[in-house]
Order: C-alpha cells, then sequence, then structure tokens
C-alpha cells in the first residue's frame, strides 16, 4: 500500500535545511569502528554549528560496513547528536528487494529522522526502473526519504522528470542529494519542482563546490565533505548563502575552495580521513580496499591547511 501520509513525528527531514555533515566512519587501527572517536566527531560537529549529519553514506564507507556496524553506527551518531540536529542515515543497496529490507530495518532505529538512499548500483536500471526502486522503498517506510543521485559512482543518472514522477507518487520522498555535477541537471530539476508546486523538495548539493551554485539557484543547502574537518566554516558558508550574504559565502568559499577540491584527489574519504589527522580529530584508518593517502597528497594537505589558517 502506498505510504501516502508520513507522521507528523517523522518529519525531521521534510524541513532540513542548510549544511549537513556526510560523516566519516571511524576505524580503529585494528579496524573495528572506533566509537569513542565516532562520538567526539558528533559532538565536535554539533557543536560547530552544523545542521544535520549523514551517517553511513559513501563518506561513511558504509559498503564496508557490516550490517551490524550499520545500526551500530546509526544508533550512535543519534544518540551523540542527542535530539540537537536531525540524523539522516544511510540506507542503499542495488537489489531493491533487499533495500526495501533494510530500510524496515534502518525504520525500527528510535530517533532517526530519515533516510538516504541512492542510486541501484552496477545494474544501471532505466528510468522506470529507478522509479519503481525508489517507490518501494518510500513505501518499505513512514520515515521520510531523501533520494541521492550520484552518477559517478552507481553508473545511472537519476533525471528530474522521475524525481518528480517520485515526489507526486510517494508523500515521504521529501528530497533530493543531487551529486549529478551538473548544473543544467541541477536547474532543471528546480524548475520542473516549481512548476509542479512542489518547491517544498528539498534539494542538496552533494558535491561542496557546488554549494554556492546550487543555493543560488533555489536549492536548501549542501551535504558535504569537507565540514567534516571544518565544520564551523562550512556551516557559516551556507547559511550566508542562504541569507542571500553572498559576500560572505564567496570568502568563505574562496578561502577553502583548493583545500576542499583535495579532498578528491584520492579516492573519498581516504584524503578527509587524513585532514582530521592533521587536525588532530582522529586517525585516518581506512576499510579496504580503500588505502591511506599518499605521502605526497598529505603534504599538499598539509600545506592548504596552513594556507587556509588552520595549522593553528
Amino acid at each position: 500500500m502506498r505510504n501516502s501520509s508520513p507522521p507528523n513525528e517523522a518529519l525531521a527531514a521534510k524541513t532540513l535545511r542548510g549544511c549537513g555533515t556526510a560523516l566519516v566512519t571511524p576505524f580503529s587501527a585494528r579496524g573495528a569502528v572506533d566509537e569513542a572517536a565516532l562520538r567526539a566527531l558528533v559532538a565536535w560537529q554539533v557543536e560547530s554549528g552544523i545542521d544535520f549529519l549523514v551517517p553511513c553514506g559513501t563518506t561513511g564507507e558504509a559498503s564496508t560496513l557490516t550490517e551490524a556496524e550499520w545500526l551500530r553506527v546509526v544508533a550512535i551518531v543519534i544518540e551523540a547528536a542527542a535530539g540537537r540536529v536531525p540524523v539522516i542515515a544511510g540506507c542503499t543497496h542495488n537489489a531493491t528487494a533487499e533495500a526495501v529490507e533494510r530500510v524496515q530495518r534502518l525504520s525500527a532505529v528510535v530517533g532517526l529522522g530519515g533516510i538516504l538512499t541512492a542510486n541501484p548500483y552496477y545494474n544501471r536500471p532505466a528510468q522506470e526502473g529507478q522509479f519503481q526502486h525508489f517507490r518501494a522503498i518510500a513505501e518499505a517506510t513512514q520515515l521520510p526519504v531523501v533520494l541521492y543521485n550520484i552518477p559517478p559512482r552507481t553508473g545511472t543518472n537519476l533525471e528530474p522528470v522521475t524525481v518528480v514522477r517520485l515526489v507526486e507518487s510517494c508523500a515521504n520522498i521529501v528530497g533530493v542529494k543531487e551529486s549529478s555535477g551538473s548544473i543544467v541537471q541541477i536547474t532543471d530539476l528546480l524548475t520542473r519542482l516549481d512548476a509542479a508546486s512542489r518547491s517544498d523538495v528539498r534539494v542538496f548539493a552533494g558535491d561542496d563546490a557546488m554549494a554556492l551554485p546550487v543555493i543560488a539557484l533555489g536549492g536548501h543547502g549542501l551535504i558535504s565533505v569537507a565540514s567534516n574537518a571544518i565544520p564551523a566554516e562550512y556551516a557559516a558558508m551556507v547559511r550566508a548563502a542562504l541569507a542571500n550574504d553572498w559576500p560572505a559565502a564567496r570568502a568563505i568559499n574562496q578561502r577553502f575552495f583548493r583545500l576542499s577540491q583535495a579532498h578528491f584527489a584520492e579516492p573519498n574519504p581516504a584524503a578527509i580521513k587524513a585532514v582530521l589527522a592533521l587536525r588532530g580529530k582522529g586517525a585516518d584508518h581506512l576499510r579496504l580496499p580503500l588505502t591511506t593517502i599518499s605521502d605526497a597528497l598529505r603534504e599538499r594537505l598539509a600545506h592548504l591547511l596552513a594556507e587556509a589558517g588552520l595549522d593553528r
């Protein structure tokens, strides 16, 4: 049965706005989830003014977590956030039936504000396949659902016309994290949502470099990698843009632009974990098949931190 009226208490994601952090998952040297480091990271994020948290996405190395670890990470983030900011947890699988089962398990986690779910990877379904996949996920939960379009990683693009079909079919699909990298596509999406009288659907930039253009076009904020290590600054940048204080927003963006781009010089989240380590905010342990960054990139990141005034 189609979920057409999600309960009011589960609508945290419906009013999302601002800067959310796509959280890394800290690991110990032996590869276990470092729960103490995760709690400390969440506390720092909240105290720094981040508007919401997104654990267990790409940056959180979700594909390397067991099901028990995934649910545990989400529970820890909710507990550490303590109701101060919404928590929107990643829940993606390329088999629709498995994705539905996972979203049902995740929906039982008390205090969760919503679910972020990406395109089915590897299968590369057509638009109709994506429509049915995302609709099945939305119908399996009463939680708000944020779609995650990330073609560079999944091999398939969620087109604006399909997004509009989805939000018109499922009332609990309340937002989109757009990581297509195409400003034309994002403009088309926002235009189509407005024409469908659905400008309430939250559209977030999924790439740090796209934050200001997307907000200028009418987007609602950013889901950021960089804010793991520079949360106060990125929260301030996004708030300034949303308040139409473009000189302030541009100044922050320009200060950190080179650093934020360097985060993707090697596979994410290796570089952002290294920056966190350089700032004294944890270790940069990863799980295979990811490996720690090269010495050359580490030296470059240290230089860029100093250039941005963050080496103190």
